[in-house]
């Protein structure tokens, strides 16, 4: 045994000594070095954590598993914390455990904003909720809360919302509403882990929460996510639900939780038959691996270091986009501390060139650019023949396809980068704005 963990040891140091000089710095060249918008920052503690899990032998959800969500709820603040394998899963999840919470009816109908990404709308829809488009502040990125009111009907049982790149919506406005109408709120946190509204962390304000931690994403498990909630019932409807649909809530490795394994009799079963093997949903094995929990539970201690950058970078580039007088530069929402997941930026009317054409001038000089996501999604075609609503105003949204797009703010960029970013837009200007025109 003891020549076991003195193999061990050195595994795991040969590990940490590989990811060093895997991921240490390179110098940055302008037009040569790719500037992504978004990506992962690990280092050897993180290689090291990974490659202990895989030694472990354990693979799927262990130990780490469960130090990784307790760790996520020491930071927020909240009581339940399940790892999943995707954002997109966490939110599939999310929605699927509200509507049976409350006894949400098909054809029910679910308010969002018209702009964001398709996976917090994929779930109202593959529930057989009717999602309601509202349109989107051109400032923050976020609903128009002003907006919401006027398309609640009998039928609506909810809100969900991103909070869009980092930035935070309108939570008071938001909170109001669901209050005063009686309506869930899910919070799609996957953009926004450690942005504040008030003081206090986003993610904490609805019934669900979800998180990502794609690469992209604030801290990274590979693919992986997670689904947040205060609730304990709230809680055991969305384990059943990433666990195959089972009654059974006995974690992995663990049986007999309920002391009554054998004495069971649901649905048309015989007594007796052993609960681990009841299935009271239809669910789905959305669980992630130890492997990517042992990862997180690296990452997460970097979180408040990642944070600090983000609004670092996101200081830098309006400080030095400020200049640039046809961009319109995003806006916080009123009393919130983002944590910011990229950098926005608007091509004003009249600037004397188009959104593409800026973009593209980026990528010939190796700078990453993003649309606004799906844009108004009301417009993809995947939504083209299904039953959905809208406010009757969109054109924000359609705005915001037109001439929005984001740059990258990650903790791998640097001052550096933003500067040559920033001589990259000078020169296109010189030759592509409007004030050269005469």
């Amino acid at each position: 045994m003891e020549d076991l963990e003195k193999l061990k040891s050195e595994i795991l140091s040969l590990a940490g000594k590989y990811s060093k000089k895997e991921n240490a710095n390179k110098p940055f060249i302008g037009g040569v070095t790719h500037i992504p918008v978004t990506g992962k920052v690990v280092d050897e503690d993180d290689i090291k954590n990974l490659v202990e899990s895989s030694l472990d032998g354990w693979f799927t959800s262990g130990h780490f598993t469960d130090k990784f969500e307790k760790k996520i709820n020491s930071f927020l603040g909240t009581r339940h914390t399940l790892f999943v394998n995707s954002g997109s899963s966490a939110n599939l999840i999310a929605i699927s455990a509200l509507k049976e919470l409350y006894d949400i009816q098909d054809g029910d109908e679910v308010i969002t904003c018209a702009v964001g990404f398709p996976t917090t709308i994929n779930p109202i829809i593959q529930n057989n909720l009717v999602p309601v488009l509202i349109d989107a502040d051109i400032k923050t990125f976020n609903i128009n809360p002003d907006l919401i009111e006027a398309s609640i009907s009998n039928k609506t049982k909810g809100i969900v919302l991103a909070h869009t790149l980092g930035n935070p919506f309108n939570v008071k406005k938001i909170k109001d509403i669901c209050k005063k109408y009686n309506l869930f709120l899910m919070e799609d946190n996957c953009d926004a882990f450690g942005s504040k509204y008030n003081n206090e962390f986003t993610g904490t304000f609805g019934d669900v929460a979800t998180l990502s931690f794609y690469p992209a994403h604030h801290i990274t498990t590979g693919e992986g996510g997670a689904v947040i909630t205060n609730n304990p019932k709230l809680k055991k409807i969305m384990e059943s639900f990433r666990d195959w649909g089972r009654d059974c809530y006995c974690p992995p490795g663990v049986d007999n939780t309920c002391k009554k394994r054998f004495d069971w009799q649901l649905g048309g079963l015989p007594h007796g038959y052993d609960h681990k093997y009841i299935y009271s949903r239809i669910g789905y094995n959305l669980k992630a691996t130890d492997m990517q929990a042992a990862l997180g539970y690296s990452q997460i201690d970097k979180l408040e270091k990642f944070i600090i950058k983000r609004k670092e970078n996101f200081q830098y580039y309006m400080e030095t986009f400020k200049n640039f007088e046809f961009f319109d530069l995003p806006e916080a929402t009123l009393n919130s501390d983002p944590s910011w997941f990229g950098f926005p930026l608007t091509v004003k009317e009249g600037a004397g060139f188009t959104k593409t054409d800026f973009v593209k001038y980026l990528d010939s000089n190796n700078i990453g650019s993003r649309l606004m996501f799906g844009g108004n999604l009301k417009l993809q075609p995947a939504f083209q023949n299904l039953e959905l609503k809208s406010s009757e105003d969109l054109s924000t949204a359609d705005q915001i396809v037109d001439n929005s797009f984001w740059i990258g703010l990650y903790p791998g960029v640097t001052f550096e980068m933003i500067d040559f970013i920033a001589e990259v837009t000078e020169e296109f200007s010189k030759n592509n704005s409007s004030s050269n025109d005469s």
